[in-house]
């Protein structure tokens, strides 16, 4: 049985049930229900993805929308719930996707939920998070909460838009973005991302 974070009694444990398990639980102190994907043998860590909301997505249908977002990395696919009649949804969902490799892309789509047709796409961003795990190995035992570790600007290699602040907040390190959806005429989508390190972690 792996700990992910013994130091934070809201998580939950992680069995071990094969090399391509997908968990689900809801976290006590939120009651927010995140969903976990990955290869745990050659796990390295956990990225949390919280999925706050989206902002003025396309219309599918009669003028609205029933979004919801998935998140690939590899062979990962997590999904938010979906959101009735509106093009402002707010999700508020955590999915966690396993790390094994840092240098895979993640990507972000959101779709139109139909329940006879297969599902409308809403457009898709790549969540840029090099910049987040270079900030990792800051320093934080003599930074205050809420201080600013690094600042990235909207820029062709990411998909940002506007300026997204990597900060210090209650012990961890959190970057904020809000992400301009492509391929579509439309559509923002506001996360906020956390890693989880599991090097530290021993079985219980």
């Amino acid at each position: 049985m792996l700990c992910v974070d013994k130091s934070q009694k809201h998580y939950l444990f992680l069995f071990h049930y094969s090399s391509a398990t997908r968990f689900s639980y809801k976290n006590p102190r939120t009651r927010q229900k995140t969903r976990i994907g990955g290869d745990m043998e050659n796990l390295v860590g956990l990225l949390r993805i919280r999925v706050k909301r989206g902002i003025n997505l396309v219309s599918r249908d009669s003028n609205t929308s029933d979004p919801f977002v998935v998140v690939t990395m590899g062979s990962q696919k997590l999904k938010t719930r979906g959101v009735e009649n509106s093009c402002n949804p707010e999700w508020d969902d955590e999915l966690t996707l396993g790390i094994n490799d840092p240098n895979q892309p993640v990507i972000l789509e959101v779709f139109d939920k139909d329940t006879f047709t297969s599902h409308d796409t809403m457009g898709d961003a790549e969540i840029d998070i090099k910049p987040f795990f270079e900030a990792q190995g800051t320093d934080v035992q003599e930074l205050s909460d809420g201080t600013e570790i690094r600042r990235v600007k909207p820029s062709g290699n990411n998909c940002l838009a506007e300026e997204s602040r990597i900060i210090f907040s209650n012990g961890k390190i959190v970057q904020d973005m809000i992400l301009k959806l492509r391929n579509v005429e439309s559509g923002e989508v506001e996360i906020q991302i956390e890693w989880i390190d599991v090097t530290g972690s021993s079985d219980l």
